[in-house]
């Protein structure tokens, strides 16, 4: 939670950097316009390559798996900011690739040389970031380091952060496109199908399930320091998980921003069925050690009366589930099991 609210608050001031430092530490430009030329447009930006990118830097979560489920992995020059463990899947592949917590500066970056930077969130290319900025996308494309936002969380401007992106597009279907983009400009277009497949047929499985079920209200709950609680609005992509597991997000009205923070007295008002933590931040955090939330709030005895609490249906859960990314058939079939474990 620590780290969440650090990406949300922090301001972070980009050191300026030395052309001289640039030079000597950036990817070489590829060139553009070649036979073996590959485009996809991604948040306006069009993204060129004039082969398979080689060395991919992947910051946070769902950027990090989608690399992995891509079998890019032997690509990959360095990782940053995993919410939590990566699925089991991957764990292997990531224990070969430099990891940190932070992300790194703009000059710790170039320092690994990368021709390509996927991201699983904007802040990281904002100018004012709450995190450490790589800076915009375009001054890293004037180096010869393209660049990938995951599943259109666009900001209207290059640079921008958080406060502009519209995260009420983002479905299934877009993780679907990022993955066929992706495809095409590192030249693995049939590993992108077969995740894509593999995603698909899960995630129907589960809606085939839950069909005919009563949509129990869910809300996906974080206690704050000040006795109040934040939650997963309306906008955020946790909406799209509980919706496919066969709930209604019992926030589903707040859209002013992804995350909310709430007073105890509305939670009580909204009365959800069953209740989901949002755990975070550490690249070790399990949903094990999700459970800390769970007694956190099963133990407020202003929310005793609130049927999750009293119907024992408060459910570890972590905020690297509620990411868009290859994580996506995994939170519902979880959430699912939650809302519906006769089914």
């Amino acid at each position: 939670m620590a780290r969440v609210l650090a990406r949300l608050r922090r301001p972070t001031a980009l050191a300026a950097v030395s052309a001289t430092v640039l030079a000597g530490c950036a990817a070489p430009e590829p060139e553009a316009g070649g036979e073996e030329s590959v485009s996809r447009t991604n948040c306006g930006i069009d993204v060129a390559v004039s082969g398979p990118p080689e060395r991919v830097y992947a910051a946070y979560q769902p950027a990090i798996e989608v690399a992995h489920a891509l079998g890019l992995g032997d690509r990959l020059v360095g990782t940053a900011f995993l919410d939590a463990t990566v699925l089991p899947e991957y764990a292997d592949e990531q224990a070969k690739v430099d990891y940190v917590p932070s992300l790194p500066s703009r000059e710790g970056l170039l320092a690994t040389r990368p021709d390509f930077v996927l991201s699983g969130f904007n802040g990281v290319f904002a100018e004012d970031s709450a995190d450490s900025s790589f800076g915009t996308r375009a001054s890293l494309r004037e180096l010869g380091v393209q660049s990938w936002i995951l599943s259109p969380l666009c900001p209207s401007e290059d640079g921008l952060t958080d406060r502009a992106i519209d995260p009420a597009t983002v479905t299934v279907d877009s993780i679907y496109q990022d993955l066929r983009d992706l495809g095409a400009l590192f030249d693995v277009e049939r590993d992108a199908e077969r995740v894509i497949d593999d995603l698909r047929r899960r995630i129907a499985a589960v809606e085939q399930r839950v069909e005919d079920a009563p949509r129990p209200s869910v809300a996906i709950v974080s206690p704050g320091d000040d006795g109040g609680y934040r939650v997963a609005s309306g906008l955020d992509f946790g909406t799209r998980i509980i919706e496919h597991a066969g709930g209604t997000n019992a926030f589903a009205d707040l859209t002013d921003a992804r995350n909310v923070d709430v007073g105890v007295e509305e939670l009580i008002a909204r009365d959800p069925d069953v209740i989901l933590t949002d755990a975070c931040c550490d690249a070790g955090l399990t949903e094990q050690d999700a459970r800390a939330e769970v007694s956190a709030i099963t133990s407020d005895p202003a929310l005793a009366g609130v049927t999750a609490v009293t119907d024992d249906a408060v459910h570890p859960f972590l905020f690297a589930h509620r990411s868009a990314g290859v994580r996506a058939a995994h939170s519902i079939e979880l959430v699912a099991s939650y809302l519906h474990p006769d089914r």
